[in-house]
């Protein structure tokens, strides 16, 4: 049996419907645009097995409430598109980091100690093997925290568990509007810490007999890396084995090399050393 609705029903049916404001929802979700790399994804979180780089042995650790300050640098689009430590493409435009031990992926708070400037970084890769620093920033974290003209600069970092929706910000390559800036005697209390050290250059030793001398900045087993910094200070590349040491020079005397050292140093490259 069919039913049907009478002319008078109907119109009273469309009359109370005209009459509902056209309302929006009272919270709304800001769409996070496409990324070249789609296929990135939080759903393996690896942590790994013990394992050696030049000498240095390294154990992975889902270390909670991980915090620690010391140096880092950036890295950038040398390694475009190459795999990171948990098999993602690199985006050297995202806003990502390389650390040798916390799990992959997992969430930072990285604060310069230069400005206060705070920004949530995404970990996916292995690195920095170095004495010195302890973070390696792709170079869109470096440009949001104002770190791009130096070398090695001081920061702190601070795991965090941030939201999905910011999570899959950060792994759609975009940025996140800056965290609370810390100021006055916070960011002096992380200047002031024990557990970093910038070099003492009063304390360099001038190395005796003839030149030529060289600076070595720095060394590092990713020939990538060793070029892109070799670029940035127009070095040039010493390899021995599977170690690329970035050197400046050369200089006559020890002397000139040491007056080089220090405004080097100044910039951010703590490892400087003299060579011959």
């Amino acid at each position: 049996m069919r039913f049907r609705v009478s002319p008078i029903i109907s119109g009273l049916l469309l009359a109370s419907c005209a009459a509902i404001p056209d309302q929006k929802p009272r919270f709304t979700q800001r769409a996070v645009p496409r990324s070249a790399y789609p296929l990135v994804t939080d759903n393996a979180v690896k942590i790994g097995v013990s394992y050696q780089v030049a000498g240095q042995r390294y154990t992975p650790a889902d270390t909670i409430d991980y915090e620690q300050v010391g140096l880092a640098s950036w890295y950038g689009d040398e390694l475009r598109g190459q795999r990171t430590a948990n098999g993602e493409p690199f985006n050297p435009d995202g806003i990502s980091a390389a650390h040798p031990t916390l799990p992959m992926p997992s969430y930072v708070e990285v604060t310069s100690l230069d400005t206060g400037r705070t920004i949530l970084v995404r970990v996916n890769d292995r690195g920095p093997f170095h004495s010195t620093r302890i973070l390696d920033l792709s170079i869109g974290a470096a440009r949001q925290l104002g770190m791009t003209g130096h070398g090695a600069r001081p920061i702190r970092v601070h795991r965090v568990y941030p939201s999905e929706i910011e999570k899959l910000t950060l792994r759609n390559g975009q940025s996140l509007p800056e965290r609370t800036q810390s100021f006055g005697a916070q960011l002096a209390g992380f200047r002031n810490r024990t557990d970093w050290r910038m070099p003492v250059l009063a304390s360099v030793r001038l190395p005796v007999g003839r030149g030529p001398f060289y600076l070595q900045v720095a060394s590092f087993t990713s020939k990538s890396r060793a070029t892109s910094m070799a670029k940035r200070l127009h070095a040039d590349i010493d390899t021995l084995g599977e170690i690329h040491r970035v050197r400046l020079g050369p200089y006559e005397s020890a002397r000139d090399a040491h007056a080089a050292l220090a405004p080097l140093a100044a910039k951010g490259y703590p490892d400087v050393r003299i060579v011959q």
